[in-house]
C-alpha cells in the first residue's frame, strides 16, 4: 500500500495528539471510541508514521492483515459509538460512524481510492468526536443537575439547621419554667398545644424565705445573693428532679405546681415530697446563719384543685403559669405558714389522706379569700409514691 503512503502526513502527525485527546476524555466520555478510530487510522497509514517518527522507509507489511486491522477497529470504534447511543439520546454519530464503516470497506475491497479512504476516516473521527461531545453535554447537564440538586440540599440542611437553632432556642426558654426534661419532650414531640390555655386539675405548691427582709439588712449584698442563689440552684433542681414546673420566681418566693403540663400519678404527694425537700436543704444552707443568731427559714403552702394554664407575659419573656383560686389558696397557706412549716390545704390532704401524717391547726382566716380555710401541718409524707 506504498500508494497510500504517499499521502499528506497530515493526518500521521494528528494521530498522537488525537490518541491523547481520547485517552484525557476517558473510557466512559466516549474515548474508547476515539482510540478505536485513530487506532484504525494509524495503522492505515503506519509507514508514513515509521518514516516520520523514526526514519524507517520501505517497510513491507502485509496488505491483507493490514486492511484487516483497519476496518475492525473502525467496527470497534462504531460499536462503542453504539454503545453510546443510549447515553446521549442520538444516533447520528452512529450514522455517520456507520457511512465511515461502509467507504472504507468498500474502497479496501472494491476499488480503493486513497481519497475515499480518507474520507472514510474523516466521517469515522468526525462521528467519535461527535459521539464523545454529546456524551460531554448529557454530563454536563447531570453535573448542572447534581448541582442544583446539592443547592436545593445546601439549602434544606441550611433549613433543618435554622429550624433546629429554633427548637434549640424553644428549648432553652422552656427550661426557664418546666423541668428540663418536660421542656425537651414538648420540643422533640412538638407538643406546643401543652402550652395552650386550658384548664387543669393540679398540686400548687409556694415557698418563701422567713425573716428574709431583716436577713438582708443585716447582712453583706453579696451573702444575700449567695443564699439566693443556693435556696434557687437547689430547689429548682430539686422540682425538676420531681417532674414539679415552675411557676415563678420572685426574690424569694417560687411557686411550682404538678400536674401538668405532664399528667403525673400523685401530683399532691409529689407537692408535699418536693416540699420536705426544699425545707431540709434550705435549713443546710442556711444553718452557718442560724448558728450567728440569725432567725432565717422556710414557709411553704400546698393546696390543690382545678386551675387555668397557660403562658403569661409577652413574646421573649412569657412564664407558663397557673392562675385560680387554688393558686391563691396555696400562696396565703405560705403566707401563714411559721418558719419551716409547711401547710395544706383540706383538699390537698384528702388527696393524699392515709399516706400523711399531720397536725389540724383548724380554719385560717387568709388574706383575699372569703371563707376560712380548714389546713393541716405536714409532718411527714408516709407513702410518697402512693395516690
Amino acid at each position: 500500500m506504498k500508494s497510500r503512503q504517499t499521502m499528506t502526513g497530515n493526518a500521521t502527525t494528528s494521530a498522537p495528539e488525537g490518541a491523547a485527546v481520547g485517552v484525557r476524555a476517558g473510557m466512559s466520555a466516549g474515548g474508547a471510541a476515539t482510540i478505536a478510530a485513530f487506532a484504525s487510522l494509524v495503522t492505515c497509514y503506519v509507514g508514513v508514521v515509521l518514516e516520520a517518527l523514526f526514519g524507517i522507509e520501505g517497510m513491507a507489511f502485509n496488505p491483507h492483515l493490514q486492511a484487516v486491522l483497519m476496518w475492525a477497529l473502525a467496527l470497534v470504534a462504531t460499536g462503542f459509538v453504539f454503545r453510546d447511543r443510549d447515553r446521549h439520546g442520538s444516533a447520528l454519530p452512529l450514522v455517520v460512524a456507520g457511512l465511515a464503516n461502509i467507504v472504507l470497506i468498500a474502497t479496501l475491497y472494491l476499488h480503493y481510492d486513497h481519497r475515499f479512504e480518507a474520507l472514510a476516516y474523516v466521517l469515522l473521527i468526525i462521528a467519535t468526536l461527535m459521539n464523545q461531545n454529546l456524551l460531554l453535554r448529557v454530563l454536563n447537564r447531570k453535573v448542572r443537575s447534581q448541582t442544583a440538586e446539592i443547592s436545593e440540599l445546601n439549602a434544606r440542611l441550611a433549613n433543618k439547621v435554622e429550624r433546629q437553632a429554633g427548637q434549640i432556642g424553644r428549648l432553652e426558654r422552656l427550661k426557664e419554667f418546666l423541668a428540663p426534661q418536660i421542656a425537651q419532650a414538648v420540643v422533640d414531640g412538638g407538643r406546643e398545644d401543652l402550652l395552650r390555655t386550658h384548664r387543669r386539675y393540679i398540686a400548687c405548691l409556694f415557698c418563701d424565705i422567713r425573716n428574709f427582709t431583716a436577713l438582708s439588712e443585716a447582712l453583706d449584698p453579696e451573702d444575700v445573693i449567695d443564699i439566693l442563689q443556693r435556696y434557687h440552684d437547689r430547689s429548682g433542681a430539686l422540682a425538676a428532679a420531681s417532674g414539679g414546673t415552675i411557676g415563678f420566681r420572685s426574690g424569694d418566693g417560687l411557686m411550682i405546681y404538678f400536674n401538668d403540663p405532664v399528667p403525673c400519678d400523685a401530683p399532691v404527694g409529689d407537692a408535699v415530697r418536693l416540699a420536705l425537700e426544699i425545707r431540709a436543704e434550705f435549713a443546710e444552707i442556711c444553718a452557718p446563719w442560724r448558728r450567728m443568731g440569725h432567725a432565717v427559714g422556710i414557709g411553704l403552702g400546698i393546696s390543690s384543685g382545678h386551675a387555668t394554664m397557660g403562658l403569661v407575659g409577652r413574646e421573649g419573656r412569657a412564664d407558663y403559669t397557673a392562675v385560680g383560686g387554688v393558686v391563691n389558696i396555696a400562696s396565703r397557706l405560705c403566707d401563714a405558714a411559721a418558719q419551716d412549716e409547711i401547710l395544706i390545704s383540706q383538699r390537698a390532704f384528702m388527696d393524699v389522706e392515709g399516706h400523711l401524717s399531720v397536725e389540724p391547726v383548724g380554719g385560717l382566716t387568709l388574706k383575699g379569700i372569703a371563707n376560712p380555710v380548714e389546713a393541716y401541718r405536714v409532718l411527714d409524707l408516709q407513702d410518697p409514691g402512693a395516690d
